[in-house]
């Protein structure tokens, strides 16, 4: 009897194998998240030296009655947040809507169930005026599917350094994707995460605690749970680089030894020689005239920015030209 190789189920298997048959090997940074890897980003986000948790915090508490008066409308809005995640920092411009008295609907999506579930619990004990409406899903899921709130305004939000996970060909894919789910009037604000002293950039993705590295290492552990894989992680080295002139920093898995791996699941065989990598991450950094650059490409308008006191982090409002 002739074996066939086991079909390929869901996006992460399809991807791991195109991912470990390429050349370099590569693995894509969004599969890092399920519970463990949400507790380990929560856990990143604490780290001193993670510094764009605290400049946004920041630019949240400093510009929140600026940042709500550019989204209130008289007839209410839709506040959409791809990428929620635990939406510890959404909640200090919730809870200054809900002073306000402004009439909205929140609608957070994450590509992690568990940090929906997270979200929407902590929410109904928090804030529990706002009208929540969790979706589960990739970015390029839903976007369709926001071109169908156009009753009142919509108000998408992109925090943290989710834009900089892209690169940029990619971003304005990204971004003109978001704009053709946006109707006149529509609003989008976003984080970008700014140049500085490379240095800070280093630290902030090769913390000596080693939070980073098992952040990383935890789509190897995906890997082995959820398809029969023989990974060691141990056998991985997390390695982050920052090039200053791009403005792009990268995370991999160097491959401390020669070694195989079995992922039975795939009916895969994947040999690493000693210091091959895995490219798992990109983060990358902007400036005023990248972003300007971006927003021209995509056919967006920046019509405000904010940033926080050391001008490492800033938050953009777009409209669509």
């Amino acid at each position: 009897m002739t074996q066939t190789k086991p079909t390929i189920s869901t996006a992460f298997h399809k991807e791991v194998e195109e991912g470990l048959t390429a050349f370099p090997k590569y693995l894509s940074s969004k599969f890092i998240y399920d519970k463990k890897g949400d507790k380990l980003f929560q856990d990143i986000m604490a780290m001193p030296s993670y510094y764009l948790t605290d400049c946004e915090y920041e630019i949240f508490e400093t510009h929140k009655t600026a940042i709500a008066q550019a989204f209130t409308s008289k007839s209410g809005f839709e506040l959409i947040e791809l990428g929620a995640g635990d939406g510890k920092k959404t909640k200090i411009l919730l809870e200054h809507l809900v002073t306000r008295g402004d009439t909205f609907t929140y609608l957070p999506i994450d590509i992690s169930q568990n940090a929906l579930d997270g979200l929407e619990e902590s929410m109904n004990i928090d804030l529990p005026q706002v009208d929540i409406k969790p979706q589960q899903g990739t970015y390029f899921d839903v976007l369709e599917g926001l071109a169908n709130y156009n009753s009142r305004k919509k108000v998408i939000v992109v925090l943290g350094s989710n834009i900089g996970n892209l690169l940029h060909p990619q971003a304005i894919d990204f971004l003109s994707n978001i704009k053709k789910a946006m109707s006149p009037g529509d609003l989008l604000f976003m984080g970008f995460d700014q140049k500085k002293n490379p240095q800070v950039i280093l630290d902030a993705y090769n913390d000596p605690e080693g939070i980073t590295a098992a952040f990383n290492k935890n789509l190897l552990h995906r890997i082995n749970d959820e398809m029969d894989g023989t990974f060691n992680p141990d056998q991985f080295k997390h390695w982050e680089v920052y090039d200053p002139e791009t403005g792009t920093a990268k995370s991999y898995l160097v491959s401390k030894q020669d070694q195989d791996v079995r992922i039975n699941a795939l009916d895969l065989d994947v040999h690493f020689n000693a210091w091959e990598t895995i490219h798992t991450e990109i983060s990358q950094k902007y400036d005023d005239s990248i972003v300007e650059w971006l927003a021209n490409e995509s056919g967006l308008n920046i019509i405000n920015d904010f940033a926080d006191s050391k001008g490492y982090y800033k938050n953009y409002l777009f409209e669509k030209k």
